[in-house]
């Protein structure tokens, strides 16, 4: 049966075997309290964010798809990494430059959130939210 963003939603609940943790296991058969369960287990993974923006598409909510979609690209990135580019996302704590090497650097990996950044960068500048 494959997958139909207008009936599966809530996926936990609807399709709890697309849910899979970082490390392969199937939601409906993940146990909390069971032998081998780490914390990295139970963060969202890429695919699970991309089917959620699929539901949030189909009902017509593009921001919250957009949103999701750029979280599905960075899911796999360090924590480390994503405080450093919310912190040069902060108004007044980057300059246009700074926000272009960030873009750069996520070019490969994360076009929609490279994109992100630079849409950030080119309001910023018009609205004097650039760092001196």
């Amino acid at each position: 049966m494959g997958f139909d963003p207008s009936r599966d939603y809530p996926l936990g609940t609807s399709r709890p075997e697309l849910v899979r943790t970082p490390g392969g296991i199937a939601l409906d058969q993940l146990e909390l309290h069971g032998d081998g369960v780490e914390a990295s287990e139970l963060r969202v993974t890429p695919d699970t964010l991309r089917l959620q923006a699929d539901i949030a598409r189909s009902t017509g909510r593009t921001q919250l798809a957009d949103n999701l979609l750029r979280a599905a690209e960075l899911a796999p990135l360090s924590d480390d990494t994503i405080l450093e580019i919310y912190t040069a996302l902060r108004p007044g704590r980057s300059t246009a430059a700074e926000l272009e090497a960030w873009a750069a650097r996520l070019d490969g990996h994360a076009p929609e959130t490279a994109a992100f950044v630079r849409e950030a960068a080119h309001v910023y500048a018009k609205r004097g939210l650039l760092a001196g």
